[in-house]
């Protein structure tokens, strides 16, 4: 293998490191984590047949083909020896993990992760005041968010379509703080920062393919008391975000995330025209309330 099939085949286990895990690198994976992430692959395989009504069998990976025929007899053999002869990987095995993950095959995985997120550039700090930590752990997990645009007047709104973006929110194991990365469309993703304070939820949120920040800002009535319920569970947030437009102008939006099933979770943008069954009739019957969601923003 040539040293950048190499560098792209790390990268692949970095990312279902970073995907199953949270954990940055594929040297922070345990054998038993590997295989944890093999299970994973294969009951989206599965699916993913079942999706398409084969009937035959699929063709599942080895419980230790992660660990031993990719870590152990490539990446761990180069870490160790640059001028080791090492063989190419199996490219329809490569192409098939990818593929239930969200891409076409290995080759547009490779094209479409060239960036990385600079969490660091952006800044959620509220002096003299303590995140209410128990909030953003009920925060945690995947998450769906539909959302659309707010007119400068409401009776101008022509568009009829809103946009269901996969969505999903994590503590860093590093730095504590809590994370939320969300697809988008034509290879954008937006990564950003969560916070809570008392019974309100701040989000500050960037987009890997150009500067424009957005922030969100919900409060969930009554958290302190239902908190005190461990059998609580936020199944529905419900946001006001603004960002600045090409135009420079701010753009209001109104946005749902609704808890997704790890199981079933699609990380790929996908939009809707708002009178699809696809939709739950209590977000249809939110966003098309645009005069109750405006914020006066100017």
């Amino acid at each position: 293998m040539k040293k950048e099939d190499l560098q792209h085949l790390e990268k692949l286990m970095n990312f279902l490191a970073m995907h199953f895990l949270k954990k940055s690198h594929w040297e922070d994976v345990s054998k038993t984590e590997w295989s944890y992430i093999v299970d994973e692959l294969n009951d989206l395989i599965s699916a993913e047949n079942q999706g398409k009504g084969i009937k035959k069998d699929p063709d599942i990976l080895g419980s230790n083909y992660l660990y031993e025929h990719i870590i152990i007899n490539k990446l761990k053999k180069y870490s160790q020896d640059k001028n080791a002869v090492i063989s190419k990987p199996n490219l329809a095995k490569l192409s098939q993990i990818v593929r239930v993950l969200g891409y076409s095959n290995y080759i547009d995985f490779i094209n479409s992760n060239t960036e990385s997120f600079n969490f660091n550039d952006l800044r959620i700090d509220m002096n003299n005041v303590k995140p209410n930590t128990e909030l953003l752990d009920k925060l945690v997990g995947c998450w769906y968010s539909y959302n659309r645009n707010l007119p400068e007047s409401p009776l101008l709104a022509k568009e009829d379509r809103i946009w269901r973006s996969a969505t999903e929110i994590y503590k860093s194991e590093t730095s504590g703080e809590y994370f939320i990365e969300r697809s988008g469309g034509d290879r954008h993703k937006y990564f950003g920062k969560v916070t809570a304070y008392s019974d309100y939820v701040f989000i500050i949120m960037n987009s890997n393919t150009f500067i424009r920040q957005r922030h969100f800002i919900s409060r969930i009535k009554d958290i302190k008391e239902k908190l005190k319920n461990p059998e609580y569970k936020l199944h529905e947030l419900h946001f006001i975000s603004t960002c600045i437009s090409f135009n420079q102008e701010p753009i209001a939006l109104f946005e749902i995330f609704q808890k997704a099933d790890r199981k079933t979770f699609i990380t790929d943008s996908i939009s809707f025209p708002i009178d699809s069954e696809e939709i739950p009739p209590s977000i249809v019957k939110q966003l098309e309330d645009t005069e109750a969601n405006r914020i006066d923003y100017k």
